[in-house]
This record gives structure tokens, C-alpha cells and sequence, in this order.
């Protein structure tokens, strides 16, 4: 999947993300202000588009 961003410019390469890697998994969450869902896969190269799944989410408070 890194390999993936290799030549792609994106303003997601060389930020700090949620990864699951570190214990074993293989997800990556990353958190992008977008108009639509396919902006926010167009900042994504299409390897990892295309195996991307969109979830729209926004801050709560909790009571």
C-alpha cells in the first residue's frame, strides 16, 4: 500500500495517521475535510481508492 503512494502527490504523504500496523493489523483511518467522498478518494492514489471504504463521521460531545 505504501509503495502505492510512490510518485502519487497527495497532501496525505508524510502526515501522521491512525494505523493498526504497529500490533499486527493492517488499517490505515485517515481523517480529510472533503466535499464529497469521491474528493476525499481522489486524494488517495487509485490502488488504494479502490480499496478504500468512506465513512463520513464529525465530533461529539459526550455528556
Amino acid at each position: 500500500m505504501f509503495a502505492a503512494f510512490k510518485g502519487y502527490a497527495s497532501p496525505l504523504r508524510h502526515q501522521a495517521t491512525l494505523a493498526s500496523c504497529r500490533w499486527g493489523g493492517h488499517a490505515i483511518w485517515w481523517t480529510v475535510n472533503a466535499a464529497s467522498a469521491d474528493d476525499a478518494l481522489d486524494l488517495l492514489p487509485p490502488y488504494v481508492a479502490e480499496r478504500t471504504a468512506v465513512t463520513r463521521v464529525s465530533e461529539v460531545e459526550i455528556p
